[in-house]
C-alpha cells in the first residue's frame, strides 16, 4: 500500500471513524487496495462532510490511501495485526461499537443521510458531541432549536401548565413569557433513527436545564438515554 501524504490534515473525527468502521465490518476485516471502489467511495463521502470544506480543498485530505490506512489502523485495534500508529479515537470507537455491527451500520447510514440533509441550512456549533458523532449531534440540535418546533411544543403544553418532564420544575407564578424562557425542546428520537422526518409533538419533551444534563449523561454513557432513565439517574438522593 502506498504511503499516504496526509500531513497537516485534521484528525479523524468520531463520525468519520464510525463510517470507516462500518466499511471495515462490511468487508469482514479484509482491507482492499486503495484503488477499490469501496475505498474510493468512502474517500469521496468523507471529503463531502460539511465541516471539512476547507480541508477538502487539499488533494491529500481523506484520499483513498489515507482511508486504506485508517482501515488498517482499525484492523490493528481489532486483531493486533497491521499498522501500529492507531489513535485514541480508533480505540474508543472500536471499544464502543466494534462488536455491534448492526448499530454501527444504523449510525453510518444516518450519517450518510445527514450529509445531504446538512446542506439545507446552517449547522449549530457542537459543544457536547453525542456518541453518534458531530454531524448527527448538530442535526439533532438544529431540530431542537427550530423556533417553530419549540413554539408548537409550548402551545401544546401551555393549557396544562409548563413543567419539566424530568424534574417537574414549574414556575406558574411567573408571567407566561418568563415561564417559557425556562424551557427548551428535547428530541426524544435517537439520532440514528430520526433522519429528516417531520418532527411530531410525540417526538418532543419539554425540559428545563435538565436538557443539558441529559445530553451530558448521553456523552458520559456513550449511548442514548430516554426520559425514564434520565429521571432515575438525575433524581436527588
Amino acid at each position: 500500500m502506498a504511503r499516504t501524504q496526509g500531513h497537516g490534515n485534521p484528525n479523524w473525527t468520531r463520525d468519520e471513524t464510525i463510517l470507516a468502521l462500518d466499511l471495515y465490518l462490511k468487508l469482514n476485516g479484509d482491507v482492499p487496495s486503495p484503488k477499490s471502489e469501496a475505498i474510493r467511495e468512502l474517500s469521496s463521502l468523507l471529503r463531502s462532510l460539511p465541516y471539512h470544506a476547507e480541508a477538502a480543498k487539499q488533494p491529500t485530505f481523506r484520499n483513498p490511501d489515507g482511508v486504506g490506512f485508517k482501515l488498517m489502523n482499525i484492523r490493528q485495534v481489532a486483531t493486533g495485526k497491521g499498522l501500529g500508529n492507531v489513535s485514541n479515537m480508533d480505540r474508543q470507537v472500536w471499544t464502543e461499537f466494534g462488536h455491534r455491527p448492526d448499530e454501527v451500520h444504523r449510525i453510518a447510514t444516518a450519517i450518510r443521510v445527514g450529509i445531504a440533509a446538512a446542506s439545507s441550512g446552517q449547522l449549530p456549533d457542537v459543544d457536547q458531541e453525542l456518541p453518534e458523532g458531530r454531524l448527527l449531534t448538530a442535526l439533532h440540535l438544529r431540530r431542537e432549536r427550530n423556533p417553530k418546533v419549540r413554539s408548537l411544543l409550548l402551545d401544546a403544553r401551555r393549557p396544562s401548565g409548563l413543567r419539566c418532564e424530568i424534574c417537574e420544575l414549574s414556575r406558574p407564578t411567573l408571567e407566561i413569557s418568563m415561564q417559557e424562557a425556562i424551557f427548551e425542546a428535547h428530541h426524544l428520537v435517537p439520532l440514528a433513527e430520526a433522519g429528516e422526518r417531520k418532527t411530531r409533538l410525540a417526538d418532543l419533551a419539554l425540559l428545563c436545564a435538565c436538557h443539558r444534563l441529559i445530553h451530558r449523561v448521553m456523552v458520559s454513557k456513550t449511548r442514548w438515554v430516554g426520559l425514564a432513565e434520565a429521571r432515575a439517574l438525575l433524581a436527588p438522593g
